[in-house]
């Protein structure tokens, strides 16, 4: 009986051909695509998806051409947030097209596909070992919805990213050097231990950190009209640095809780629908500091030369 080694090259089943072919494809789907960002944390529970969508919003809001993949299969909130629970996913000429928010955001969400009352199965045929190849599944079906949507021309696709930290670095792995990451945390020590980690290990790759946000700082009393801790800040934030002592990357902002904001994610409303609050204008500050971060750290001659600014439709 032959070993594994006694295999030469990938044994006539065409993997590496296979494999060279789908990262064509996505390379070439994704070459309109100014920026991609993975939303991240490593902690489950932080606020990503909220986050990932309403800070989608305030970017589209500002004219920029906004997407969505919502990577985490297993647990899809984006679907039900943007209010494309159900929506048709249309067959073009040679791609699908996206289904969209109602502020033109596109969304790609398995919850868009799958009951909420139904689980993402990938079948196993050796009972009790699918723990062994459910990533390499789920990262094979990332590659072909990737290479599959019609992506077009946007200012950034954002990727909601599932929790845990080796996650994280599988999708660094995955979707390569031109991701850049933003993390999310919130004040707790237990939260900012995670994220310490996360960025420790991306920080050994070459995926570019462009720093985090502090989600949940404190509630929003809609009865005072003023921000009440909701958590006890276990470090004091070194305003200097920009961030929380101990944290070693920079701090993009922080946005409280607002039960309101919850009831919007649970309807499908958009943040802009609501009044001016402090949640919106925290949003606000944490949109304009990645799209400072982004260009301080994209040369100019990187796909064109269009600059990302606020409040005007990006020149095409």
């Amino acid at each position: 009986m032959k070993g594994y080694h006694d295999i030469v090259g990938d044994g006539g089943s065409r993997v590496l051909e296979q494999v060279a072919d789908q990262r064509t494809r996505i390379t070439d789907g994704l070459a309109g695509v100014r920026h991609l960002v993975a939303v991240g944390s490593g902690k489950g529970g932080v606020g990503k998806s909220t986050l990932t969508l309403h800070l989608a919003g305030a970017l589209r809001a500002r004219g920029l051409r906004i997407a969505i993949l919502d990577a985490d299969f297993n647990g899809p909130s984006q679907a039900r947030m943007a209010g494309v629970q159900g929506a048709l996913f249309v067959p073009g000429s040679h791609k699908v097209a996206l289904p969209r928010t109602r502020n033109g955001i596109g969304v790609f969400s398995m919850g868009s596909l799958i009951p909420e009352s139904e689980s993402l199965e990938f079948e196993s045929a050796a009972q009790g070992e699918s723990h062994t190849w459910r990533a390499t599944r789920e990262f094979a079906l990332l590659g072909e919805i990737l290479g599959s949507v019609e992506w077009g021309a946007l200012d950034l696709l954002m990727f909601d990213l599932p929790p845990g930290a080796e996650r994280t670095v599988q999708y660094a792995d995955f979707l390569g050097p031109r991701t850049s990451f933003l993390l999310v945390t919130i004040p707790s020590n237990v939260a900012r231990g995670v994220v310490a980690r996360s960025v420790a290990a991306l920080s050994k790759g070459p995926n570019r950190l462009l720093g985090y946000v502090e989600n949940m700082s404190g509630y929003f009393c809609r009865d005072c009209n003023a921000i009440k801790p909701l958590f006890v800040s276990p470090e004091p934030f070194d305003a200097a640095q920009g961030r929380p002592s101990g944290l070693e990357i920079p701090c993009l902002g922080t946005v409280p809780f607002d039960p309101e904001l919850a009831r919007l994610c649970d309807t499908g409303i958009p943040l802009a629908e609501l009044p001016e609050t402090p949640v919106g204008r925290a949003l606000e500050h944490v949109a304009q500091q990645l799209l400072d971060t982004l260009e301080s750290t994209t040369p100019a001659s990187a796909h064109g030369s269009r600059e990302l600014r606020p409040g005007k439709e990006p020149r095409r």
